[in-house]
């Protein structure tokens, strides 16, 4: 994983697992990996990770187990938000790097509508 140096890590360590979590790949109640696997994994301080850890749990989208570690959590509701909220963030992200090419809001929506139809064209291609 290369790191944003504009971001704190610990926080792209919870966006990591956030995207996991948000795509079913650790799906409601699945354990994480220890604290100190997650940091030999991702080459970070093992501090770094726990912090990580510990905000994961702050937003309620892990729990820890004493004795038993950390899991995801088994609301749906919430990694349904978690979904819409990292969906949301990288919209906000993107419009705003278009509005800094100096695209205009109507500008954006024809190019998202064009690359959505070509890709509903190559979806139903497939089938």
């Amino acid at each position: 994983m290369e790191f944003d140096p504009s971001k704190p890590i610990y926080r792209q360590i919870a966006e990591y697992y956030y995207q996991k979590i948000s795509n079913g790949e650790l799906p409601p109640g699945e354990k994480l990996p220890s604290v100190r696997e997650t940091a030999q994994l991702l080459r970070v301080n093992p501090n770094t990770a726990s912090r990580s850890y510990l905000e994961m749990e702050r937003d309620g989208v892990t729990f820890t187990k004493r004795g038993q570690g950390t899991f995801v959590t088994e609301d749906e509701e919430i990694v349904k938000q978690l979904r819409i909220r990292l969906a949301k963030s990288r919209i906000e992200e993107l419009v705003e790097f278009l509005h800094k090419l100096g695209f205009t809001n109507d500008q954006i929506k024809e190019h998202v509508d064009a690359l959505l139809a070509g890709q509903e064209g190559d979806s139903h291609a497939k089938n």
